[in-house]
């Protein structure tokens, strides 16, 4: 788990560390906002196009060698962004970053899966979810550090010191063996049939909807806050910690009621919430109340509203939906994260085209109203 945990962290941290100084990246390599905000959709989309190739890969060869090319691959491009300068090198080193992190990621959470079924790989992912706090909050917090004592390419260098440090733990891991049988070429036929079973698909999307909203709000709250509200960039950063809190108490509801309430319930729980804020948002930014500094913090509450709810959401969508796949192994939890990386790279390059003000709140209302009809619809209400 410990393991596990840093990855994640690892991977959530090369976004979040990076986003206060989204308005410097955009003057120091004279890009346009629309350009310097695709670099975060190019880390997603890079992370969500090879997921199935890492989980067919762990399957066939095992956990650790994937699991080692890909942080050596993360550790390779991180160190050739803290170089970076011109803005096609910066798009194209991302997408090549969110390969490894996306890869490191999936097979973190393969392994995981591979320890723990139901209700109790729900717990495990909700813990798992405090590296992820760590990384939203800790992680924009030191940005703005960064961002207002250093350069923002040191915040690639803080992420390839990670990485080898992950790389170094890996080793003692008695980690599970390839099965030779699992032949790649039979890759696409598995995960099509994965893909057929309703109790799999739909809590995977729903999953992936309430990320595709977070990562939405990502990508557009460097200019919301600083441009709209201007706030200074260690200011943003410190928001970063209220987001941490906001998902680790989703995450540790989560730990506490999942035996008892069950996984279902808590992702239709954190649906309503994740749709009720975003529709708070649309209501309230054209009405004049998300203005001046008390619209800043109900901005702010909002915005950790949503957090909550997508920490309540997420391990039990992901718990669910692998627990009704689990004879197919690292497939189906690779399967599982493809469609939510997928879905929240979709939405966040959508994102780049809102250039008018206000126009993102329509694009995390519609995403949280699919989110939350998703499971209201598709997701039957019943225990892992």
């Amino acid at each position: 788990m410990a393991v596990a945990c840093l990855i994640v962290f690892m991977a959530q941290m090369a976004t979040t560390v990076y986003l206060p100084s989204l308005p410097i990246v955009m003057r120091d390599l004279r890009m346009t906002r629309s350009t310097v905000e695709l670099s975060i959709s190019a880390y997603v989309i890079g992370a969500a196009l090879p997921v199935l190739f890492w989980g067919a890969a762990a399957e066939r060869w095992g956990r650790r060698g994937p699991l080692l090319i890909s942080l050596l691959l993360f550790i390779a491009s991180s160190l050739l962004l803290a170089t970076c300068t011109s803005a096609p090198e910066l798009l194209v080193l991302r997408a090549i970053q969110g390969i490894a992190g996306g890869g490191a990621a999936i097979i973190a959470r393969i392994i995981v899966r591979d320890n723990w079924r139901g209700d109790e790989l729900a717990r495990r992912l909700s813990v798992l979810s405090i590296a992820f706090i760590t990384a939203l909050g800790g992680g924009q917090f030191i940005g703005g550090l960064i961002g207002q004592y250093s350069h923002w390419q040191a915040g690639f260098v803080l992420m390839a010191i990670t990485a080898a440090f992950a790389v170094g733990l890996s080793y003692s891991l008695p980690l599970k063996a390839g099965r030779r049988t699992a032949v790649t070429s039979g890759m696409a036929a598995t995960y099509w049939k994965v893909l057929q079973r309703p109790g799999f698909l739909w809590p995977a999307c729903a999953g992936g909807l309430g990320f595709a909203t977070t990562v939405t709000l990502q990508e557009v709250s460097p200019f919301v806050f600083q441009e709209h509200f201007h706030l200074a960039v260690t200011g943003f950063g410190s928001i970063g910690l209220l987001i941490g809190v906001a998902y680790f108490s989703g995450a540790m509801l989560v730990n506490r009621l999942v035996g008892r309430v069950g996984g279902v319930r808590l992702m239709h729980a954190g649906a309503t919430l994740i749709a009720l804020a975003t529709t708070l948002m649309l209501v309230f930014l054209p009405g004049g109340v998300l203005t001046h500094f008390a619209g800043l913090w109900i901005f702010i509450e909002l915005y950790c509203l949503t957090i909550f709810g997508q920490a309540v959401l997420f391990p039990n969508s992901m718990a669910t939906a692998v627990s009704d796949a689990q004879d197919y192994g690292a497939h189906a939890m690779a399967l599982c994260g493809f469609l939510q990386q997928g879905l929240a790279g979709i939405a966040a390059t959508a994102s780049v085209l809102l250039h008018h003000d206000g126009m993102w709140t329509i694009a995390v209302f519609v995403l949280g109203a699919l989110t939350l009809l998703q499971v209201k619809l598709k997701v039957r209400t019943r225990k892992i």
